[in-house]
């Protein structure tokens, strides 16, 4: 405890990075509270550095809740806007696209499998294709491939 008490500035910048690293990579910046609290040690320990404040415990905590308080107030919304606005745009994996000749005729009520990469897959399809039709691949769930008839 003497050597984080004699140390203070510099402990309340280990610990303000240590928080925001917690936040940014174990969290994955879910939750601000870690972020402001984190930020508000670091501007703790440089206030400690420079003097601005005492070099107490008192002081230090004192000064990170109010720099908290104020970083949340300040941050909450551009934070939480940045947050929200995430891509609509479902991802694409490596399977859509895969074509293929069908060995079976596939339509909505008659499902058939497909073996490829050592799984066997559920052919679906909206629409009746026939057997020797060059199909490709359009939506992959688990353990189902969505298929739709190539034109060529």
């Amino acid at each position: 405890m003497d050597f984080i008490t004699n140390n203070l500035a510099e402990s309340f910048l280990v610990m303000g990075l240590g928080l925001l690293v917690i936040e940014v990579a174990v969290l994955g910046f879910s939750t601000f509270v870690l972020f402001f609290v984190g930020l508000a040690a670091i501007a703790s320990g440089g206030l400690i550095y420079f003097g601005v404040i005492p070099d107490d415990l008192l002081s230090a905590f004192l000064s990170t809740g109010v720099i908290t308080v104020v970083a949340a107030t300040i941050l909450w919304k551009p934070l939480k806007k940045m947050q929200s606005d995430v891509s609509t745009v479902k991802a694409q994996g490596d399977l859509a696209g895969h074509q293929f000749i069908l060995q079976e005729s596939v339509s909505p009520t008659h499902i058939v499998t497909y073996q490829y990469s050592g799984i066997s897959w559920k052919l679906i399809s909206t629409t009746s294709i026939e057997a020797g039709t060059k199909v490709e691949v359009i939506d992959v769930q688990v353990g189902e491939f969505h298929i739709k008839a190539v034109d060529a």
